[in-house]
C-alpha cells in the first residue's frame, strides 16, 4: 500500500488509463481537424470521473455510457483500436462500423453501451440492476450521465424504482457545469445534484471530479455497499470538460472559445487538471521514477498511433451486410 492509501499497481493502473484516454481523444481531435468528417464528444479535462469509478469494478460489473463515451468505453476495458475503427466506419469497429462514437459498446466487458439519448444511460442501468437482483448475484450496475441528464424525467423513475427495491445501481453524475451552453446553475436549484439523493432516501455523495483518487475511494464506498444489498448510490463527480460540446473546432458555437464560458473559467479548471495531479503524486511519493512514467507515456502514445493505423488499414462495410446485425 502506497502513501496514498492505494495500492502502487492501482495507481499506475489509473494513470495509465487518464493518459490513454487523454491521448486517443487529442489523437481525434487531431484527425477531425485534418478534414476526416466523424462524430466526437470528446472527454478531455474530465478522465478522472470514468478512471476512479471503473477502477473499482470488477470485469463482470456493468456499464452504461452517454454521448461522451470514449473515456467510460476505454476505462471498462474496451481496446482502443477497436473503438478508432468504430470511429472511421469500419468492419473492425466494436460495433462493426455501424454505430460511431455514441454507440460503442463491449457486452463481453461489461459495457452496455455509449447511448446518444441525453439520460438514456439511466434507466438502462437501473435495468441492469433489476436483473442483477433478480439473479441474486452480487454484481453492480453504474451508470454515467451529465448535469443536463440529471433533470431527465428517466432520472427521478429510476431513482425511485432502485430506491424502493434497493437496487445495486451506482448513479455517477458527471457536474461538468455546463449542459451544452446552459450553466447548471441556471438549469437547478440545488447546489449540489446528489441533494436530490435524499427524496428518494438513498446515499447522496459529492466528490472533486478532478481528484482520481478521490473518485476512486467513493466509487469503491458506493459498491461496497451495492454488493451488501444496500440499495444505490447517487455519486456526483464536479469535473469539467476543457473542449467544446460536441467536437474540437475552435470559435464555433461550442467549440473551446464558446461565448458561455470564460477562458480565466476554463484555465483555472485546467489548473486542477487531474492527470498532472497524478503525475506529481506518484513521482513525489516514489511509486514511479521519472524514467517509468516516461516509458508509460511513450508506451501509450505508440498504443493511440497503432490503432490509428489499424483503423485506416481495417476494410469498409460491405454494402450487403448493412442489413445485418439489426433488431426490431
Amino acid at each position: 500500500m502506497s502513501d496514498l492509501g492505494i495500492t502502487a499497481e492501482k495507481l499506475v493502473e489509473m494513470y495509465s488509463t487518464m493518459l490513454r484516454i487523454r491521448r486517443f481523444e487529442e489523437r481525434v481531435a487531431d484527425i477531425i481537424m485534418k478534414g476526416r468528417r466523424m462524430t466526437a464528444h470528446l472527454y478531455i479535462g474530465e478522465e478522472a470521473v470514468a478512471t476512479g469509478v471503473c477502477a473499482a469494478l470488477r470485469s463482470d460489473d456493468y456499464v452504461s455510457s452517454t454521448h461522451r463515451g470514449h473515456g467510460h468505453c476505454i476505462a471498462k476495458g474496451t481496446e482502443v483500436k477497436y473503438m478508432m475503427a468504430e470511429l472511421y466506419g469500419k468492419r473492425t469497429g466494436t460495433n462493426k462500423g455501424k454505430g460511431g462514437s455514441m454507440h460503442i459498446a463491449k457486452v463481453s466487458a461489461g459495457l452496455l453501451g455509449a447511448n446518444g439519448i441525453v439520460g438514456g444511460s439511466i434507466p438502462t442501468a437501473t435495468g441492469a440492476g433489476l436483473s442483477i437482483k433478480l439473479r441474486g448475484t452480487d454484481q453492480v450496475s453504474v451508470c454515467f450521465f451529465g448535469d443536463g441528464g440529471s433533470n431527465q424525467g428517466v432520472f427521478h423513475e429510476s431513482l425511485n424504482i432502485a430506491s424502493i427495491f434497493d437496487l445495486p445501481v451506482i448513479y455517477v453524475c458527471e457536474n461538468n457545469m455546463y449542459a451544452i451552453s446552459t450553466p447548471i446553475t441556471y438549469a437547478a436549484r440545488v447546489a449540489d445534484i446528489c441533494e436530490r439523493a435524499a427524496a428518494y432516501r438513498i446515499s447522496g455523495v459529492s466528490v472533486d471530479g478532478m481528484d482520481v483518487i478521490a473518485v476512486y475511494k467513493a466509487a469503491g464506498e458506493a459498491v461496497s455497499r451495492a454488493r451488501k444489498g444496500l440499495g444505490p448510490t447517487l455519486l456526483e463527480c464536479k469535473t469539467y470538460r476543457y473542449r467544446g460540446h460536441a467536437g474540437p473546432y475552435e470559435m464555433e458555437p461550442y467549440g473551446d472559445q464558446a461565448p458561455y464560458r470564460s477562458k480565466e473559467e476554463l484555465e483555472s479548471w485546467k489548473k486542477r487538471d487531474a492527470i498532472l495531479k497524478l503525475r506529481r503524486q506518484v513521482l513525489e511519493k516514489g511509486v514511479l521514477g521519472e524514467d517509468q512514467v516516461e516509458r508509460i507515456e511513450a508506451d501509450i502514445s505508440k498504443e493511440v498511433e497503432e490503432a490509428v493505423k489499424f483503423a485506416m488499414e481495417s476494410p469498409d462495410p460491405a454494402p450487403e451486410e448493412a442489413l445485418e446485425d439489426l433488431l426490431a
